[in-house]
């Protein structure tokens, strides 16, 4: 039986002495270092145990459980931050005459006068209007409701009960929040109480809170994500049908925007803390 020759050793070493490793590939191996521990694997990695540092769920999906790798919860706290810093801003400059207002009152008329026409951006303003937005998100509410209840879906009847309350929200801030700033309106609109929008905040409600409740229910992340661009363009045409008829102030637009963000966003929120089963691993 032949044996496998030995390494041979340099100037220096004893025979009976095992080679040595060399410096580099025993620093490259060391606990801690860049590469180092099992072969073909990176100690940043997670343990492979059953719970080794996974995330349970998602956060910001109704009907999920917390958190989303990469979408911490404080991503959310951070968004609804920013959006009640800019419609503290834009109110702020509203009610003071600031230079944000003097823009706006200039940027109005140059997006009436826009080649957009009349009969398409009369049809988007009326996107927003209840007639049409509410029975959208009546469906979307009926539909999620029927496949949670069918699945049975822990607390099924919350997320469809979070969005009829943000739509029921929307009077309760809109109307005082008119009567309490009373913004007159563009030119050709007579009285005041325009900001904020009434039809921007429906749509924002109606259609963001319909499209939130039908993304669990989608398949493949390009469908959500058509979703979604979908939901951002139909509220963005509201609005922009809304300057361009001089029906509002494009401030009253994006205040809304702003505000109802805000309610979209805490909707997001209860149902992903509400709405599922706390086991071991969320206690």
């Amino acid at each position: 039986m032949r044996e496998t020759p030995r390494p041979q050793g340099t100037v220096g070493d004893t025979g009976t002495e095992p080679p040595q490793p060399r410096l580099g590939r025993a620093l490259a191996h060391t606990p801690g270092a860049s590469g180092s521990g099992t072969p073909h694997r990176s100690d940043a990695r997670p343990p492979q145990t059953p719970r080794g540092a996974r995330n349970t769920g998602q956060d910001g999906r109704l009907g999920t459980t917390p958190p989303v790798p990469g979408r911490p919860t404080t991503f959310f706290f951070g968004l609804l931050g920013l959006c009640a810093l800019l419609f503290a801003l834009v109110t702020w400059q509203v009610v003071a005459d600031g230079p944000l207002r003097e823009a706006d009152e200039r940027l109005g008329p140059w997006i009436t006068g826009s080649r957009l026409p009349d009969g398409a951006a009369e049809f988007l303003a009326d996107l927003g209007g209840v007639s049409l937005a509410v029975p959208v998100l009546a469906v979307a509410i009926a539909y999620a409701a029927w496949r949670g209840h069918r699945a049975g879906t822990y607390r099924w009847w919350l997320a469809p009960l979070v969005a009829a309350v943000a739509m029921a929200a929307v009077p309760v801030l809109v109307i005082p929040l008119k009567e309490l700033f009373d913004r007159t309106g563009p030119p050709g609109m007579d009285g005041s109480g325009y900001y904020p929008s009434g039809h921007t905040a429906t749509a924002m409600v109606a259609y963001g809170g319909a499209a939130l409740l039908l993304l669990p229910y989608l398949r493949g992340t390009y469908a959500r994500r058509e979703l979604v661009i979908a939901c951002a363009l139909l509220n963005f045409g509201v609005g922009l049908g809304l300057v361009r008829r001089g029906y509002h102030w494009p401030l009253d637009v994006v205040a809304s925007w702003c505000l109802f963000g805000i309610v979209l966003q805490v909707m997001v929120l209860v149902v992903a803390r509400y709405g599922h089963r706390a086991t071991e691993a969320d206690r």
